[in-house]
């Protein structure tokens, strides 16, 4: 096996500019694109044909998208995470999402001498010596890590190897903390949500010290998580529709690189155009069941207060669309966000609302209006009821049995 620094390696990669330039290359960008919106802002308005004005929209929409995919692109790191949060068609204008939902799964890849000396260090072996074939281009390229088809010695089936970027934690603390003053800048001028708060338990998620380690990086609680939901769905249902793929431990055991069997199958965001190309019904049953995979502090700014807070409860917390809406728009006039300010947001909810905000995407790209709020109203109520704020009369979850499923 060649020998190398991989501490050398690392700080090539991470350090190929310094934090200061990296800031002042996502200032610069992030500025151009705040101040064009802002111009078009004071344009659009003086356009008093609606239809018109749309069609205007649509193009600056698409303007601005390419400016913010090369801006994810070129600098990779963090933002290539908020543009797969950004990129999807519950949140973000229809021009963003077809630009940057390429970035989903193909994100500049790390170069295949590169991926070969990262493995044969957490290896302990080469290549050659662990592989009988190994696909050095990759699958799939994210933020973190990428993945390859690769097949073991003396195995007859695939499996897939997961390798993360050299140097990426860094990096992705320094974007973390550009994009914090960013929030901090944006919720006091053109959105009432304590986005600062979010971006602190990202910074949690991904920060490193000798105690702790970010746990998106860590393959290693990867690979634990897995074999732990693979265990769950195996012992709580007959015939489970979600299938796990098994973690190959005996290869190895290591935070940057993680190995798992091959299931062939369908990006999740291509499958509704999937199910057309193959002619299933998309109300037949094939097709229902492959879309089976699925402490605020506010100020009021409007008069009818219980309702807006009621319309941000099921923005925030459930992935239902209103009626008639395909597209949330946080930036319009007529916004909750705009009438509901949330002042202050509990980190330790922002793993939920991450979770719900990438269910809607999932469940928008496959045309399936689905509830996750009605999903868990079990646990809700029971917690309500419990408490006392809940009397059993009021209850629309008849089947306790429910209740004592997860409370167990």
């Amino acid at each position: 096996m060649p020998s190398f620094d991989l501490k050398q390696l690392h700080e090539n990669l991470s350090t190929h500019s310094t934090p200061w330039q990296r800031s002042f290359q996502f200032w610069a960008r992030a500025a151009d694109i705040y101040t064009g919106y802002k111009v078009f802002q004071v344009r659009v308005s003086f356009e008093k044909d609606v239809q018109k004005a749309e069609e205007m929209w649509e193009r600056h929409h698409e303007h601005a998208a390419d400016k913010i995919y090369s801006m994810c692109y070129d600098m990779g790191g963090f933002f290539l995470k908020v543009a797969q949060v950004v990129g999807k068609p519950d949140l973000a204008p229809a021009a963003w999402v077809r630009k940057l939902v390429t970035l989903c799964d193909h994100a500049p890849e790390t170069p295949s001498n590169v991926v070969r000396l990262v493995l044969e260090k957490e290896l302990g072996k080469t290549v050659d010596e662990m592989f009988e074939r190994f696909e050095w281009d990759p699958i799939g390229s994210a933020s973190i890590a990428q993945v390859h088809r690769a097949r073991l010695k003396g195995d007859k089936k695939d499996v897939v190897v997961k390798v993360q970027h050299p140097g990426v934690q860094d990096l992705m603390m320094t974007d973390l903390r550009n994009l914090q003053t960013f929030a901090l800048c944006l919720q006091k001028t053109d959105l009432k949500f304590d986005l600062f708060s979010v971006c602190k338990e990202m910074e949690k998620q991904v920060n490193t010290n000798s105690a702790r380690i970010g746990y998106e990086f860590d393959f290693k609680r990867e690979a634990d998580a897995m074999e732990r939901i693979r265990s769950f769905l195996s012992e709580n249902n007959r015939k489970t529709v979600v299938k796990v793929p098994r973690v190959i431990r005996g290869v190895v055991t290591s935070r940057r690189v993680l190995v798992m069997e091959y299931i062939d199958g369908i990006p999740i965001l291509n499958l509704k155009d999937e199910i057309m190309k193959r002619g299933i019904d998309p109300d037949g049953k094939i097709a229902a069941a492959a879309k089976q995979e699925l402490g605020i502090d506010t100020v009021n700014l409007c008069e009818n207060e219980r309702a807006e807070l009621f319309n941000l409860a099921q923005v925030m917390f459930d992935t239902k669309l209103p009626p008639g809406v395909k597209m949330l728009q946080p930036y319009a006039e007529d916004a909750t966000l705009k009438k509901i300010a949330v002042q202050s947001f509990p980190e330790e909810l922002f793993s939920v609302l991450r979770t719900v905000h990438l269910l809607r995407g999932l469940s928008v790209g496959l045309g399936l209006n689905y509830s996750c709020a009605e999903e868990w109203r079990p646990i809700a109520e029971e917690a309500l009821y419990l408490s006392g704020r809940l009397r059993a009369e009021d209850l629309k979850s008849k089947n306790r049995r429910k209740w004592r499923f997860f409370r167990r």
